[in-house]
Parts: C-alpha cells; structure tokens; sequence
C-alpha cells in the first residue's frame, strides 16, 4: 500500500474527539472503535477523564462497542482512566505496530471494516488503523493551553509530511 494511503484518514473531525456523533457512526457503518487515550481523550498530563467525556462515551457505548489502545507505558495511568469510563484497555501499544489494535478489534468480535481506529496522530493511530484495514478517523489534540505550543508543532509536521505525500485533510462535510 502506498504511503500516501497508509497516511491518508478515511475521516478528518476539525475538532475533538467529542464531534464524532452515533449519526457519523452509523452513517459510516461502524460498529467499533479503537480509541487512543493521550490526547484524543484526556491531555497527555492529566490524570483524570473530562466532566464532558464521560457522557460522549456512553453516548458513543449506545452504538458501538469501544476498546481503549493506547502507547503509554503507563499502565497505571490508562487502567485509571479505563476505570473511569468502564472500558477495556490495552496500554504500551506501539502503535503503528498492529499486533495490539488486532487484539482488541478481535475481542470487539467484529470484522476489521466495522472498526474505526480514533486517534490525533497520523503516524501512529492512523497509520496502524490503515494497516489493518479498518476505518480511520482522525481528531484534534486535546491539550492543556499551556501545552498547545510545545505539542502543535509535531502534529504540523505529520500533516506537512502527510500532504506531501498526497494525503487530503479536509473536513468530512
């Protein structure tokens, strides 16, 4: 597959992971996701989930059965969270290596192209969820204010890297 389409998300939200609709999800014939944990739910500093995520999750829990992936090593940390919303985890993914997300897309018992894989970077989330062949849905970071500045620029660069190859990052109307 050529990199450009391996870069390349099947769905771009200009905004958080709190824009992705039960109507999106349907719309797209999905019946899983793959969420990453560090900043596409929670910033990468904090501890806890949102006030406000926690009722998108079972919103989102109504239509689709939802697994937590995330590279963090800190398995501590993402259990917390996982706990927090009641979802399943799998932490030190090593993400864009696929061997983990096909683990919890196996335990979803679903086929592959009925999973999306959500994340905010290109080249981990996105590039694993393309490799496997699932529906890939890529958000903006969640970050503290005081982060945004230290963290914006990696994310420019995967996009920068990414359209240079030929990938497209307008929004899904």
């Amino acid at each position: 597959m050529p990199w450009v389409e391996l870069l390349q998300p099947d769905l771009v939200l200009h905004g958080s992971v709190l824009k992705l609709t039960p109507a999106i999800l349907q719309q797209h014939h999905l019946k899983g996701l793959v969420l990453d944990v560090d900043e596409t739910l929670v910033p990468i500093r904090a501890a806890d989930a949102s006030a406000e995520l926690l009722p998108w999750v079972e919103e989102i829990r109504q239509v689709a059965d939802l697994w937590l992936v995330s590279n963090n090593i800190s398995e501590a940390r993402i259990r917390r969270i996982a706990k927090s919303l009641n979802l399943p985890y799998i932490s030190g993914a090593a993400k864009p290596s696929r061997r983990k997300v096909r683990k919890a897309v196996q335990a979803m018992n679903l086929p592959v192209e009925q999973v999306g894989m959500v994340g905010d970077r290109l080249f981990t989330d996105v590039l694993a969820g393309n490799r496997l062949g699932m529906f890939t849905i890529l958000v903006e970071p969640m970050v503290h204010l005081n982060e945004t500045m230290k963290r914006s620029p990696l994310h420019s660069f995967e996009v920068w890297v990414s359209q240079a190859l030929g990938a497209s990052f307008l929004p899904d109307k």
